[in-house]
């Protein structure tokens, strides 16, 4: 009997790990870049919203960025021109480290028009960056980092490396909603 457990765990595993590979093939290996705002109840895609302003901000912070502060632009930004939410800051991420190694006064934190544009203040360079990504890249089917990468830089690793940031915010905002999920619930 122990020995058919156990040859039914093994066929069950091996079911779902077959059945995960599969998933991942047809969902293909990057995510398209897309803001789903099709949310219908207003007070989760408003939970949804901080929680994205809260992962942005603490990864902002932790790396000292003088874009602190500015994360409600950065989601006013994704929502306007659906895109997703970490795809600016990871941006900034890579091409500035987060605005600290940028033209003085340019607050173009994403090496657009190869560094030299300025903008009046960080939330008009996300906002033109935004509006930017999406007319030039994503409207034109660039949906994915690695579609965008050629397009954006001349590096063969920019995709890789913007990556990397946003799996720096996906890992905040994991490790902020297991926190979130210790908290006492008051009714």
């Amino acid at each position: 009997m122990k020995t058919l457990y156990t040859i039914f765990i093994f066929f069950l595993f091996f079911f779902l790990s077959a059945f995960s590979v599969r998933a991942e093939i047809i969902a293909g290996a990057s995510a398209p870049l897309v803001y789903n705002s099709f949310i219908k109840n207003e007070e989760i895609e408003k939970l949804r919203q901080i929680k994205i302003k809260n992962t942005i901000e603490s990864v902002l912070n932790r790396y000292g960025s003088p874009m602190a502060g500015e994360s409600e632009s950065f989601v006013k930004a994704c929502i306007k021109y659906q895109i997703d939410c970490y795809l600016l800051p990871s941006i900034a991420g890579l091409e500035s480290t987060f605005g600290k190694f940028i033209w003085p006064n340019s607050h173009n934190a994403f090496g657009w028009a190869r560094g030299f544009m300025m903008f009046d203040s960080w939330a008009e360079g996300i906002d033109t960056v935004g509006a930017g990504l999406r007319k030039g890249y994503l409207n034109k089917g660039a949906l994915t980092v690695e579609d965008i990468g050629p397009i954006y830089s001349e590096s063969p690793t920019w995709a890789v490396r913007v990556n990397y940031f946003i799996n720096q915010f996906e890992k905040e905002e994991e490790k902020m909603s297991l926190l979130s999920d210790q908290l006492p619930v008051k009714l």
